[in-house]
């Protein structure tokens, strides 16, 4: 067998092991926890109050591909419903492939999609990530000082946090020019790329925060209406849990389908509440399920959507807000 065939067998070979192992994982832990209590929770959740949470997940979906229009505002205008499509299967892929590599489809469905070249849309997804892990990390302390009782000097890491990406966008033309006065190369270019991708006016800024937030309030109550039925929580421990899970999936560490690191992340973030370890890993297999299923579901009902066809007509230049 050649070099070469042996590189294009073994990421798929890796991948496969990944997923039998994530999958006998999973077959353990359900036996373990018992299926007829792993299922017990969702027999109390009537199907209208369950319906409502799926309807605030897909919400979010709806929120994130907003944002990701909003700020391609000129390519974008007017395609609201590809964007969704795009935003609902990018979410699919991250949920579902390991160690974030679904995030390359993200780049790969704009280009597709709406002819947008990688080099302007991947330093566009790591500034909407700050913003992501901004907003998570920020509403976990929250939590973590109003149901925990920590101690006020945690107030600080708020403080800290919460003008973050303001200096950043307040910085970007100082970052810029101390950037084009270094020798040119490749680093430079995609240096001065990433700091150009930076939203260009206050409104555009404001919007993209505006949008990132209402997406992650939305989601994190809704599964902390979840967690809290699933586990019989009270709001602060169940936003504290459904935080921990999902900052497993803006972290680098995902396992295939996030099966292992989003319960690990649940079940850490439960500690301090008292709940014991299988109550904890019931709770945390069952709001999994349910971010799983709820991805599956928006994907199939975005499925039909047209998006546009690669016509080969190069777009006007951008305009911000």
């Amino acid at each position: 067998m050649t070099s070469s065939a042996q590189s294009s067998i073994s990421p798929r070979l890796k991948m496969l092991l990944a997923w039998v192992l994530v999958l006998a994982v999973l077959t353990g832990v359900v036996a373990w926890i018992g299926p007829d209590r792993l299922l017990a929770p969702w027999r109390l959740i009537s199907l209208p109050a369950l319906g409502i949470a799926l309807i605030l997940m897909v919400l979010s979906y709806a929120l994130r591909a907003l944002r990701i229009q909003r700020y391609f505002i000129h390519e974008l205008r007017g395609q609201f419903w590809p964007t969704l499509k795009l935003s609902t299967w990018h979410i699919l892929l991250n949920n579902f492939l390991p160690m974030r590599t679904g995030e390359i489809s993200f780049p790969i469905l704009m280009q597709r999609y709406f002819t947008l070249p990688a080099s302007r849309t991947v330093p566009v997804l790591l500034w909407f990530r700050l913003l992501d892990l901004q907003a998570i990390v920020l509403l976990g302390l929250l939590a973590a000082i109003w149901g925990m009782g920590l101690p006020d000097a945690w107030a600080i890491l708020v403080i800290i946090l919460v003008p973050a990406p303001v200096l950043i966008f307040l910085a970007r033309h100082r970052v810029r020019r101390v950037i084009a006065a270094r020798p040119d190369g490749k680093w430079r270019g995609l240096l001065l790329g990433s700091v150009d991708s930076l939203p260009q006016s206050i409104a555009h800024f404001l919007a993209t925060l505006g949008w990132t937030w209402a997406n992650w309030l939305i989601k994190l109550l809704t599964l902390a209406w979840v967690l809290s039925h699933v586990a019989q929580l009270g709001l602060a421990a169940a936003l504290a849990g459904a935080i921990g899970g999902d900052l497993t999936t803006v972290l680098p560490i995902h396992a295939p389908g996030g099966f292992g690191t989003f319960e690990a992340g649940v079940v850490l973030a439960l500690q301090p509440f008292g709940l014991d370890a299988t109550s904890a890993l019931a709770a945390a297999v069952n709001l999994h399920l349910f971010v799983l299923g709820s991805s599956l579901l928006a994907a199939l009902m975005v499925l039909l959507i047209k998006v546009p066809g690669q016509t080969g007509q190069e777009r006007e230049p951008r305009q911000d807000f």
